[in-house]
């Protein structure tokens, strides 16, 4: 399997085949098809985004218990998750020092 190498930004939704196109935070080493599948992962958590919108704007319910919420931590842990798999070793020791993995987060995902 052929591998180029990724320039991800997590906070921009991005993946950038040149460094210097954009800022990035992470590198990954990832196919064609790992690079379709982290895109589809950030595809969700803009959508999950959206539905945290509206959430944000109603007072009175707390973060630990409302699902808009649940359902784009989920994404976004499983970007990490993504990253991590394909990632470069630098990577890897960036994540696993962010203690992200060992989140859990239970939701309906639709």
């Amino acid at each position: 399997m052929n591998r180029t190498k990724y320039y991800v930004s997590v906070q921009a939704h991005s993946i950038l085949a040149d460094q210097g196109a954009a800022a990035y935070e992470l590198e990954i080493q990832a196919s064609d098809r790992e690079v379709e599948q982290l895109q589809e992962l950030f595809d969700t958590l803009i959508k999950a985004e959206d539905g945290t919108f509206i959430r944000g704007m109603t007072p009175g319910v707390p973060y630990h218990i409302d699902d808009e919420n649940d359902t784009y931590d989920f994404y976004l842990i499983e970007i990490y998750r993504k990253i991590y798999e394909i990632g470069t070793a630098e990577t890897r020791s960036h994540i696993e020092q962010m203690n992200i993995l060992n989140k859990s987060v239970t939701t309906f995902v639709e």
